[in-house]
């Protein structure tokens, strides 16, 4: 039995629903606006404390005027210090930039590496290649005795380390012992890239592979140490990643990808909750067996680079407890010309945990022996390296 309903009926449910609508609409728009106001309130609390420190500084400071740049800079590395994260942190323009020409894998110098010696003189423990300092003849073991005159032991260590350092393009004049003789060389200052692969075969066609840190330009590197040990008849590789702090991911995928089979490979989970991958690798893949040597000061990318070879390969960890950073940064520019780093995620590889604070357990735990130089590939001094050869020769 078909029943009819009124104009009236219809018109009256009609009004209802839209009331009932409305009322919804003007309730949670209400809540809205009164999160927005309290969140105004407490925003302006904040700024009320600051604009008072501000001004009794100003009227109390004891210097005239103020340098109102640093006052922000300082500002800003505040706040970000205020996260309570080691990782995080504002920038200065030159800051930011000395950043992102160390992330391209370039240095801006005379390329030494130095210690204090006993003699309260700098001994040069290391030249890089392709630097200034190469070129200017400069060797490992050499000491760097003055600075422009200036005899290191009345600058002391710090103030000598700021004179050489310096913008490219300028100079400074070193007096620097070879031996038993001495001399003035005048290096001038540039941008040169900077090494952070190396490779070499062992006994037994083992390949061996140096990674440093993860820059820019450690991908091509990688590749082509790689390509030539493969070529030469490695049967299996040891990757070295000792002391390797990390860097950027972009380098890491691309020295995975070679390594490992088909799929997602590690993930990324941010605010919220919400998650993404952030490697993967193609059908290429490397079927040689390999292990990895790892320290204390392993962390970040150096981590996921050894996570990820045993996850998906099957390769074993020789060494000590890894770092235990398993967080990602975001490094965006801001509007003034400076920087900002911030924690923006952890990750994991798809196959295992994640190990932020906790580190990587080798598979083989091998203390480095009393004379073990991690940069000398010398197994009958580093205990943890003739461990790696013997598994690979198993």
């Amino acid at each position: 039995m078909n029943q009819k309903v009124s104009v009236g009926v219809t018109v009256s449910i009609s009004a209802l629903v839209c009331a009932l609508t409305f009322i919804i609409t003007s309730f949670v728009s209400l809540q809205n606006f009164n999160n927005k106001v309290q969140d105004v309130k407490e925003k302006a609390e904040k700024y009320d404390r600051l604009e008072a420190m501000d001004t009794y500084v100003r009227e109390h400071f004891y210097l005239d005027e103020l340098d109102e740049n640093s006052l922000m800079d300082g500002i800003l590395k505040g706040y970000v210090s205020g996260l309570d994260d080691p990782y995080s942190r504002y920038m200065t323009a030159e800051e930011y930039s000395a950043l992102m020409t160390k992330e391209a894998g370039q240095q801006v110098g005379i390329g030494v590496t130095v210690t204090f010696s006993e003699d309260s003189f700098l001994y040069i423990t290391k030249v890089d290649e392709n630097s200034p300092a190469e070129k200017a003849g400069l060797q490992e073991g050499d000491f760097i005795t003055a600075v422009e005159g200036v005899p290191v032991p009345e600058l002391g260590y710090e103030e000598t380390v700021n004179q050489v350092r310096g913008e490219e393009g300028t100079a400074v004049v070193l007096t620097v012992r070879h031996e038993d003789a001495e001399k003035d060389i005048r290096i001038t200052r540039h941008t040169y890239e900077v090494s952070t692969v190396s490779g070499q075969m062992l006994d037994n066609q083992i390949g061996y592979i140096r990674i440093s840190a993860f820059r820019e330009n450690s991908s091509s590197q990688f590749q082509d140490v790689l390509d030539s040990l493969v070529s030469a008849g490695a049967q299996g590789v040891i990757f070295d990643v000792r002391d390797n702090g990390g860097g950027v991911l972009t380098a890491l995928q691309k020295m995975l990808d070679p390594l490992l089979p088909e799929g997602d490979i590690a993930i990324a989970t941010y605010q919220g909750g919400k998650t993404e991958t952030v490697l993967t690798s193609d059908a290429d893949e490397l079927n040689l067996p390999m292990v990895i040597l790892v320290n204390g000061n392993t962390a970040s990318a150096a981590e996921l680079f050894s996570a990820s070879l045993r996850d998906f390969k099957g390769s074993k960890l020789v060494g000590t407890q890894t770092y235990g950073k398993g967080i990602m940064q975001s490094t965006v520019k801001m509007a003034d010309g400076g920087g900002l780093t911030l924690t923006v995620a952890t990750y994991q590889t798809t196959r295992s945990d994640n190990y932020h604070g906790v580190g990587l357990a080798p598979d083989v735990v091998m203390e480095a022996g009393e004379n073990t130089i991690i940069d000398n590939v010398d197994p009958d001094t580093d205990p943890q390296l003739s461990t790696a050869i013997d598994i690979l020769m198993q």
